[in-house]
């Protein structure tokens, strides 16, 4: 009898270059973790991510589970879908499970008064990077801190980048990238092949506090703030003429109510510092609502009135004029 050997139709056992973000890890899974992981999961990628205890390992599942339940909800996705998405998250409290990722990002969690320690992210690069190959990928979730700063300490810079995903408006399928002074120019390539893989567009940026995103939107947060004041216009009105007028998915207010003002007020704070420039000043009213905890839908209460599950229900009264 005449044998064909199976190895030329790829039946073989032996071993064959994986491909690029076949398995990659995400650190921390809060509001911004957990939109990463679903987001690459959604796209067939084997997805671990790390938090540091197992009831918030449980808690991110849950919060993975209702955003996929969502999207069911607007029919923009199946049951069956749902389960294979899930199939592909694994949850972790051991930095050890990374192993074998060649690409991991770097989000750890906002602590209840808005901050995020530049310390803890430096000591999470360097966990990182005694657990990866040397040619993996490490990145950051930065907004106003420079990657260049938190890579300071890695034996391998040129592996470490930044980028920004607009995780606080829906539909926002825009990544920006930055890299930092000793990203290597195929760390960046790859960055901008992931963009693609999980179809976002994307913009190259060089290293600034509040990149383009939040340059524009605190500037314009701030100008809403002031018009609501002086009682030109309601919180409605003023969402409805840049929903309707200027096409935004959803208002400033409701934006910033999603994105957590006591985020918001730390994160301008840090572009007042950098730029000394007085338009990136929180408000008076963006401070009344940090100093009394009314910090959006986290706490049910921002500009609006939340329920439960995150709709609106009121305005919120304390915003408006005496």
């Amino acid at each position: 009898m005449n044998t064909e050997p199976i190895e030329k139709f790829g039946l073989s056992s032996r071993k064959r270059k994986r491909a690029l973000f076949s398995r990659i890890g995400v650190v921390g899974c809060g509001k911004e973790g957990s939109y990463i992981v679903t987001l690459a999961a959604s796209k067939g990628m084997e997805v671990v991510f790390l938090e540091p205890t197992e009831d918030r390992v449980r808690d991110a599942f849950a919060r993975i589970e209702e955003k996929l339940n969502k999207q069911i909800i607007s029919w923009g996705l199946t049951e069956s879908e749902k389960k294979t998405i899930l199939s592909h998250v694994k949850g972790t409290t051991d930095f050890k499970d990374f192993a074998g990722c060649d690409f991991v990002i770097e989000t750890i969690r906002y602590d209840d008064m808005g901050v995020r320690s530049v310390e803890n992210r430096k000591e999470v690069f360097a966990i990182l990077e005694s657990v990866l190959s040397k040619d993996a990928i490490i990145a950051s979730n930065v907004s106003t801190i420079f990657v260049t700063e938190l890579a300071n300490e890695l034996h391998y810079k040129h592996r470490a980048i930044g980028f920004h995903f607009l995780s606080n408006t829906p539909e926002s399928n825009i990544l920006e990238i930055v890299p930092g002074v000793s990203t290597s120019v195929q760390t960046y390539e790859h960055v901008c092949q992931f963009a693609k893989l999980i179809k976002h567009a994307f913009v190259t940026l060089q290293e600034s506090v509040g990149l383009v995103s939040l340059r524009i939107f605190f500037v314009q947060l701030n100008e809403a703030c002031s018009i609501l004041m002086e009682g030109v216009a309601g919180v409605e009105d003023i969402d409805k003429v840049l929903i309707v007028g200027y096409g935004h998915k959803q208002g400033v207010f409701r934006t910033a109510d999603q994105m957590g003002i006591e985020k918001i007020v730390h994160l301008m704070e840090n572009m007042y510092q950098e730029f000394g420039n007085i338009k990136y000043k929180p408000s008076p009213l963006l401070n009344r609502l940090y100093r009394s905890n009314q910090f959006g839908i986290s706490k049910r209460k921002g500009f609006y009135i939340y329920d439960e599950q995150g709709n609106i229900v009121s305005i919120n009264l304390s915003v408006l004029p005496k």
